[in-house]
């Protein structure tokens, strides 16, 4: 790829120095293999902890009562950020706040644990269906300048 048509500044921020840098975060094992984490651009900075939404989304759609949920970081004048869940449940539960955070406590830990929930009948979602984070952080970060990440 060369560049991306009509976008001068996507494509400088994505092609660098002969490098295709695509916005994953991934680690690699002991065996050398890699695991993509989540997206840089989703990464929650909260107490100086840096927070991956997916480790935190996947803990919490293994409950039984979840459907869908998203992970955000929302601001917070003491973390900088805040774990936020939005959370859709499954037809006919009513999953609890509290257990559902300490599910994330007893797997990932504290700082991984949702300061918030939130539970929603839908979230809003992509033309290609995926859900839309950057439409859910908007509605947090109004009138504020988001200062890390």
């Amino acid at each position: 790829m060369a560049e991306y048509w009509k976008r001068p500044a996507q494509t400088a921020e994505t092609l660098k120095n002969g490098w295709l840098h695509t916005g994953d975060i991934a680690r690699a094992d002991e065996r050398g293999y890699l695991f993509i984490l989540d997206r840089k651009k989703d990464m929650i900075v909260s107490g100086g902890f840096n927070i991956f939404p997916r480790e935190v989304e996947d803990v919490l759609t293994s409950h039984a009562d979840v459907a869908m949920c998203a992970v955000v970081g929302v601001p917070d004048d003491k973390w900088g950020e805040a774990v936020t869940a939005i959370i859709v449940a499954r037809a006919g539960t009513s999953p609890s706040a509290e257990e559902l955070i300490d599910l994330v406590k007893a797997r990932k830990g504290s700082a991984h644990a949702p300061k918030h929930i939130q539970f929603v009948s839908e979230l809003p979602m992509t033309g290609v269906g995926k859900i839309d984070k950057k439409a859910l952080r908007a509605s947090f970060w109004v009138g504020r300048e988001r200062m890390v990440g």
